[in-house]
């Protein structure tokens, strides 16, 4: 089943063409990587996928329903309410982006609860169950700043998770930590990817890339350029433009 198809998509900022005609289509349970160099559109379309901007053209959907199509003048119109479909996914941040002020597991039953209406006891042990599989079982009491930059990380995929999303995004999710934290991040991903949870996962994290994407996209210059099984994207690519911006890469 298609969890997430994207038709045509385009998408401006003043005279600047950032996504170009871009299609794509995940299934569930796959894990798909976006890679390319910076201004080629990843974090764009991950922000028109997730509704942060609004398409100029082109049909988003998810689970097979119209949540964006385009008008009789061809540019996007998108459903009133787009509550349902933001109910569809989870967006991690390359910031954390956790509320402060608040512990960890008030972090990750607020939505839960203020969104979905889950009772505190339901939506509080759910969490409890999320922070243990995350490693964090111990720090349900403790506030971000009292964390490592790896640990903050980890509780805002578990916020994400905690609302049974039927997919994932993640925007370079080590970009903001320490090399030596990376690692702690990548094995939460990787186990998630063991469990079969539907992921699109923009990463300059080649290698990883490699090991737990089911399919690697390569975008420049705001359109796809070559699509595939990582071994034969990211070792043996069609695409000159993808072989000089792997070059970059190789020691």
């Amino acid at each position: 089943m298609n969890v997430l198809t994207i038709r045509s998509a385009q998408k401006s900022f003043a005279e600047l063409g950032v996504l170009k005609d871009i299609s794509l289509t995940v299934d569930e349970g796959e894990v798909v990587s976006v890679i390319g160099p910076s201004g080629s559109g990843k974090s764009t379309l991950l922000r028109c996928a997730t509704f942060l901007e609004t398409l100029d053209a082109g049909e988003i959907l998810y689970m097979g329903k119209q949540a964006a199509w385009n008008g009789p003048d061809g540019k996007s119109v998108y459903a009133k309410d787009l509550r349902p479909f933001r109910a569809s996914f989870g967006l991690v941040f390359q910031q954390f982006n956790l509320f402060p002020h608040r512990s960890v597991l008030q972090n990750v039953t607020d939505a839960p609860m203020r969104v979905q209406k889950r009772p505190r006891a339901e939506a509080e042990e759910a969490a409890r169950q999320l922070l243990e599989k995350l490693g964090l079982a111990d720090k349900a009491g403790a506030y971000p700043c009292q964390l490592s930059g790896g640990q903050q990380q980890r509780v805002s995929i578990a916020r994400a998770l905690a609302m049974n999303p039927h997919i994932l995004f993640f925007d370079e999710p080590t970009s903001a930590l320490d090399p030596e934290l990376t690692g702690e991040v990548l094995r939460v991903i990787r186990n998630l990817a063991e469990d079969k949870m539907t992921m699109v996962i923009v990463t300059h994290e080649m290698e990883f890339a490699r090991a737990v994407s089911d399919r690697v996209i390569f975008m420049d210059g705001g359109v796809i350029v070559e699509q595939g099984d990582p071994d034969k994207v990211l070792v043996n690519p069609e695409q000159e433009r993808t072989r000089q911006f792997l070059s970059s890469y190789q020691s």
